[in-house]
Parts: C-alpha cells; structure tokens; sequence
C-alpha cells in the first residue's frame, strides 16, 4: 500500500480538473468541483489537505491512490 503525499487544495484541484472536473465556483475557502456527469467534489483551498480529507475525496472521485499520484 503506498503512502499519499502531502497536497495542497490548489494541487488536487488541478489533478481533478486533469480527469474532466471544472471549478464551478468558491464558497469562502472551498473550491466547488463538478464533473459532466453531475458528481461533485468539495475541496478545502488549504495549504496542506488532511490525510483522510484528501483520501476521501480520491474515493469520491473514483480514483485509486495510484491514479491520483499519476494526475499530481
């Protein structure tokens, strides 16, 4: 199992806009992300996403932890 590295909310935005999300607009320090088919995803614009934050959101995207460090 590998490990995540740590990621800013600006670089996981730019990983999910990499496999079809569009920023769709910011509520005070959360990027809104939508995908054509409808799924969204809530990213906090941090400077250092939590582990388990960032792990969730890879999950809610359908992505292995593989796919996501390949974006990156």
């Amino acid at each position: 199992m590998s490990k995540l590295r740590v990621c800013s909310g600006a670089d996981a935005v730019k990983a999910f806009r990499k496999m079809g999300y569009e920023v769709d607009h910011q509520t005070g320090s959360h990027i809104i992300l939508r995908h054509p088919s409808l799924r969204r995803l809530t990213v906090p614009n941090h400077r250092e996403l939590a582990k388990g934050t960032l792990r969730a959101l890879i999950r809610e995207a359908g992505l292995s932890k593989e796919q996501f460090e390949e974006l990156l």
